[in-house]
């Protein structure tokens, strides 16, 4: 369930056709190897970024989300985690997919997940030149009494996104069940409820 793109994407000029894509969170060797080829293609091959500063040391600390169009990976964002706001970063999508709507559901998926996580607000640098493509895209507030800044060979603007309270998010008195199932996958039982019939047929044979 995707309950925060209506709330804080902007909306299109014109109707896009979003079914195509799906979103999903890094959970493999072979996602994170997919994530990190999206980030080459776009960062370093297009911007020029030189590899130790794309690939910074807090890749294997976050989360991280792919967007696909059926099968193929088009397009990526990070995710990392402060004690009451989460940093949205490294967002990228391959050329050939920029204006196709990929964004949007890539968006809400990271924006729907930072919230069921119990997060209230996001944080983001954005580049100053795509300033105006930003804001047609999400909602968010600049964040004041904040210059700009430089790294990488571009100029930097911080800005804040706030997120509605969710639902359901988790809570440190959720279900224990809830808290050990895989990131992300918190409505659907885990491979460790499994052992509880296991660990009942022990208790019967002590």
């Amino acid at each position: 369930m995707i309950s925060q793109e209506s709330t804080f994407l902007m909306a299109s000029s014109k109707r896009q056709d979003t079914s195509r894509f799906s979103a999903r969170l890094v959970r493999t060797l072979d996602d994170f190897q997919m994530m990190l080829a999206l980030r080459a293609a776009v960062y370093m091959a297009e911007q020029d970024c030189p590899y130790e500063e794309e690939y910074d040391g807090n890749d294997l600390t976050a989360s991280h989300m792919l967007i696909f169009e059926d099968n193929r990976p088009v397009g990526t964002l990070r995710l990392r985690w402060f004690a009451n706001f989460g940093k949205l970063e490294r967002i990228c999508i391959l050329p050939l997919y920029r204006g196709s709507g990929a964004i949007r559901v890539l968006l809400a998926a990271a924006f729907e997940f930072a919230a069921r996580k119990g997060y209230r607000n996001l944080v983001c640098h954005i580049q100053a030149r795509l300033f105006t493509l930003w804001s047609k895209v999400f909602r968010f507030k600049t964040r004041q009494n904040r210059p700009p800044f430089s790294f990488s060979d571009f100029e930097y603007l911080e800005i804040d996104i706030p997120l509605a309270a969710h639902p359901a998010a988790i809570r440190v008195d959720s279900d224990p069940y809830v808290l050990i199932r895989p990131e992300g996958d918190w409505d659907v039982p885990g491979i460790l409820e499994c052992s509880v019939a296991r660990c009942k047929k022990s208790k019967k044979v002590a």
